[in-house]
């Protein structure tokens, strides 16, 4: 890390002007330095217009004229959406970016002129300093399969996010007029959708008989349906205390909402078909599904979150950019508890922790591991922190089998594993 750290400033000499940036949303604002954090130019305003970026391009290369530099290097935050546009300017004029974490940024303001005062000037000012001093990030390099899945998956969430917004909305709908419907049918799955379509209210079935309700929805299409479900489903309906007024504007709510869901379902596994075939197209693709309890569409996520993982030379930058890094708080004999970063991706973390509960039911060495952890060790961990200590080593082997293009072996990862009982490794 440390090393790392003295590269990035090594980037850094007398010959490279240094430019900060405070991005928003219609000015940036900018500060230029030397070297030592000297500053050269105060700061200054950039238009996010052609216009203003080809006004910043000329000031930029006077600047190096002026002030004897042979190197650029442009810093700021990544804010939202807003830095795109210039970081895709820069890229097209052969001009260096690299970015600064928010935190460090937010962090640091007090150091500048001991006020917690904050303004675009000022953050300018601040993020240039601190690239001399090797507090920057550079961003990784982005194939055209890596962009397309990573605006591809990014989508894909959004549009996941409006289907739980539908969902909660049919089910305050529920609550509002059929509130015992959640007794009988504890989601919404296809039978409870079908029934909510063509028969939402408890008045709507009072009029059917258990027999005559089947044949009609199996009339309609809708399969596998339960007997005694639907015949619970007639009792309560018997004795709903929904609501009775407003019924006709109900059933086209309803209706409405369960056609907007469909329509968001149907994008999604188109959307998610086409990106796995994208994310085939990447080597790791073959590998990681090797995985047991791994996924098509688990695969495709962490890609985009990560790109190739050849790419990472140790796991433990993998680690790190999920926030997987473990930490402690200690001070003289006192050793604080251990916990994870959580700075880095939170979508990725996220993804990996939803993966490892497959792997318990589908891979019997991740099962294992677990199970030592969280119950055969002389001092166990609690169930989640066990389930954390998979997420690493489910990103550690992914990292492994990326790299020396190999498939997953139970086997080999029991033999890593010394410290497991034999006959649990056996």
């Amino acid at each position: 890390m440390h090393l790392n750290r003295n590269q990035r400033i090594n980037q850094i000499s007398e010959t490279t002007l240094v430019v900060g940036i405070d991005i928003a949303k219609r000015n940036h604002y900018g500060c230029a330095i030397d070297e030592r954090g000297r500053e050269l130019k105060k700061s200054f305003a950039i238009r996010q217009s052609l216009q203003g970026f080809e006004s910043f391009y000329a000031l930029v290369l006077k600047m190096m004229e002026t002030h004897d530099k042979t190197e650029v290097i442009i810093g700021f935050e990544p804010t939202g959406h807003y830095w795109m546009n210039l970081a895709a300017f820069l890229t097209d004029h052969g001009i260096p970016y690299v970015l600064v974490n928010p935190l460090h940024v937010k962090q640091t303001k007090e150091l500048d002129d001991n006020l917690q005062s904050k303004n675009d000037q000022k953050d300018a000012r601040v993020i240039a300093k601190m690239i001399p001093q090797g507090y920057y990030s550079s961003p990784r390099e982005m194939t055209e399969i890596d962009s397309e899945l990573r605006r591809g998956t990014a989508f894909r969430v959004r549009l996941k996010e409006q289907v739980a917004s539908i969902q909660n909305r049919i089910r305050r709908w529920i609550d509002i007029y059929f509130p015992e419907f959640s007794t009988i049918f504890k989601g919404l799955g296809q039978q409870a959708q079908a029934i909510l379509n063509y028969f939402p209210l408890p008045e709507d079935l009072r009029i059917f008989s258990k027999e005559e309700l089947i044949a009609t929805l199996q009339e309609k299409g809708v399969r596998y349906l339960s007997k005694k479900k639907v015949e619970n489903l007639l009792k309560i309906a018997e004795d709903s205390i929904g609501l009775q007024d407003g019924l006709e504007m109900a059933r086209l709510e309803i209706r409405m909402l369960l056609d907007q869901m469909a329509i968001y379902e149907s994008q999604i596994n188109s959307l998610t078909e086409n990106l796995i075939v994208l994310a085939r197209k990447l080597p790791d693709f073959e590998y990681l599904t090797s995985i047991p309890g791994i996924s098509e569409t688990t695969v495709l996520e962490l890609l985009s979150e990560t790109g190739s993982l050849k790419r990472y030379k140790d796991p433990r930058q993998l680690l790190k950019l999920a926030g997987l890094t473990l930490v402690t708080n200690s001070s003289g004999q006192s050793n604080g508890k251990k916990r994870i970063s959580k700075r880095g991706r939170r979508r990725l973390r996220s993804l990996l922790y939803k993966a490892v509960f497959p792997l318990l039911h589908a891979n019997p060495a991740f099962r294992t591991l677990y199970d030592y952890y969280s119950v055969d060790r002389e001092k166990p961990v609690t169930k989640k922190e066990a389930l954390v200590i998979l997420c690493r080593k489910l990103l550690q082997i992914c990292h492994g089998l990326s790299v020396y293009e190999v498939e997953f072996d139970a086997e080999r990862m029991m033999r890593d594993m010394p410290f497991l009982p034999t006959s649990k490794a056996a």
